[in-house]
């Protein structure tokens, strides 16, 4: 199996938890969580991509791998773009980018969405997906939802219930009849040669009126590969409340009445 990198985007700045990566789990910052979990991957190299000198210092100290980048890129694709020419990959080189909010991820998806990516020669991006079960879900705009065609690859991404029930939805649902609807997971490996080439479009006029930067790689042309994750992802951190969840997680792991 070729090699492929992790990448962990660490930023402090975070308007509804400031300095998450460096908020305390059990005696570990989080960004060391997910660290330890990238390492259980099958993952050649791990690296922690950062703008702030706390985190370098923080991961430096603990025997991370460490890049500093720039604290002003729109996206985090384009912060990824910068990791690729700061390590001089070369454009066939595979990354999966974990974020440094979700410790709770298990390892099994990271090498799932590498493996992906690395079984389509043709597809420049690989993610995950689940089924929904639930008419809530579905029509949650803070939900992605995914469509895909046989071949696995993306035909879309979008916040709208889609694929649109004609007939079902003809009066609000109370279920879902079929497991036709998928959940958009965001954990994505890329190839480098991707990620520079990202970097210089212009943003899509779909990509805008979503807010999903997917989808501007669907409209210059480049396929997704769309898995179905093997295992439930862990839920990520976002609030005080998610911090608290993870952390009584790995302090009952700690005491051993997790697995």
């Amino acid at each position: 199996m070729q090699d492929f990198i992790v990448v962990i985007p660490a930023r402090y700045a975070s308007t509804r938890l400031p300095g998450k990566p460096l908020a305390d789990i059990a005696g570990r910052p989080m960004v060391a969580r997910v660290w330890d979990l990238a390492k259980r991957s099958l993952a050649s190299r791990v690296v922690i991509a950062t703008d702030d000198p706390r985190i370098e210092q923080t991961m430096s100290d603990l025997g991370a791998e460490v890049v500093m980048t720039r604290a002003d890129h729109s996206t985090g694709t384009d912060r990824l773009a910068e990791v690729v020419d700061l390590l001089q990959l070369n454009d066939e080189a595979v990354l999966v980018n974990v974020q440094g909010d979700e410790p709770l991820l298990p390892p099994e998806l990271v090498n799932q969405v590498a493996i992906r990516l690395m079984r389509d020669e043709g597809a420049s991006v690989a993610t995950l997906a689940e089924s929904i079960g639930d008419v809530d879900t579905l029509f949650n705009p803070n939900v992605v939802k995914v469509t895909r065609a046989a071949s696995g690859r993306a035909l879309t991404f979008t916040r709208a219930p889609m694929p649109w029930d004609r007939e079902g939805f003809r009066e609000p649902p109370c279920v879902l009849t079929t497991d036709a609807w998928l959940r958009h997971i965001g954990l994505y490996a890329y190839r480098a040669g991707f990620l520079r080439a990202y970097s210089e479009w212009l943003p899509a006029p779909i990509e805008q009126l979503e807010q999903l930067e997917q989808l501007r790689a669907l409209h210059y042309g480049h396929a997704i590969q769309v898995a179905l994750a093997e295992q439930t992802p862990g839920a990520g951190v976002d609030t005080e409340e998610d911090l608290a969840r993870v952390r009584a997680h790995f302090e009952q792991r700690a005491r051993g009445a997790t697995p």
